[in-house]
């Protein structure tokens, strides 16, 4: 008979599987939190940056079409513009052309404080280009505002009546508002609505 000093004492197949398994599904617990945490982190972010994108682009065009003037440009031909405030009348044409007022001064820049602004749709791009000049420059480069644009449409509003063209008349050259109606990424359908020149 073997003495109990000399028995072992250990873990059976069973136990070990046993524990293995355990182990197994804490760990695929574990995992499947912290690929839902990502997941959200990640979401949380994507959600602060489309959201920063909005209110940025609101920003500029409630400040460009808030500060729009009178003043036409020339083209790079010297050639005036009809208008000093446009928008698209033909495919390939520029969303909104403005001119607005405010632009600060830097230095020596020998600049005016008017400023030739442009908006356009790229690939579903929403895209804001500045021209260095007023007369004769081409836009510089686009500024990204809004990635996952489409059905853009935008109208102006005069004494209460929507046109899509912005016709001047002698008592009021420019609009009291513009509509921007959109469907944004995101979001869905939007409308925003613009005073022009400070309104009425």
């Amino acid at each position: 008979m073997r003495s109990p000093a000399l028995v072992r004492s250990g873990f059976t197949l069973v136990e070990v599987l046993t524990a293995l398994a355990v182990f197994a599904v804490i760990a695929a617990a574990g995992a499947a939190v912290l690929a839902a945490s990502i997941d959200n982190r990640v979401a949380v972010r994507t959600a602060t940056e489309r959201a920063g994108a909005l209110q940025r682009m609101h920003a500029l065009l409630k400040a460009d079409l808030g500060q729009a003037t009178t003043r036409r440009t020339r083209d790079r031909h010297g050639e005036p513009r009809a208008l000093a405030l446009t928008g698209a009348t033909a495919p390939g044409d520029p969303l909104l052309v403005v001119t607005r007022a405010g632009w600060s001064q830097t230095g020596d820049a020998g600049r005016p404080s008017l400023q030739r602004v442009e908006y356009r749709l790229a690939e579903g791009r929403l895209e804001r280009r500045a021209s260095p000049y007023l007369d004769g420059s081409r836009p510089g480069p686009p500024q990204p505002l809004y990635v996952g644009v489409s059905d853009v449409r935008l109208t102006f509003l005069r004494a209460g009546r929507e046109t899509a063209s912005p016709t001047p008349d002698l008592a009021q050259p420019l609009p009291d508002a513009a509509r921007l109606t959109m469907t944004l990424e995101g979001y869905g359908p939007m409308t925003q609505l613009f005073l022009i020149g400070g309104g009425r």
